[in-house]
């Protein structure tokens, strides 16, 4: 039905086309985790003065030292 040489070329593309497609889907993941764990709120403990940091959306977050609630730092 088909010539080794033709054979051959069609199972490199697919092999090819199967690895771009991997590639991009984990990179795109990847991408996302990343962008999720970038975005970050740092608040600065009043009471124990101590940094730390909480989820973007956070407004409020108790001090994992002591225990304190504290709103987040703006710049």
């Amino acid at each position: 039905m088909f010539d080794f040489p033709v054979a051959a070329v069609v199972y490199c593309v697919l092999v090819g086309i199967t690895f771009l497609s991997l590639w991009l889907c984990y990179d795109r993941r990847d991408h996302r985790r990343f962008e999720i764990e970038r975005r970050r709120a740092t608040f600065h403990c009043i009471r124990c003065d101590r940094l730390y940091t909480a989820p973007a959306d956070t407004q409020l977050c108790q001090c994992p030292g002591c225990g304190h609630e504290n709103a987040r730092l703006r710049f």
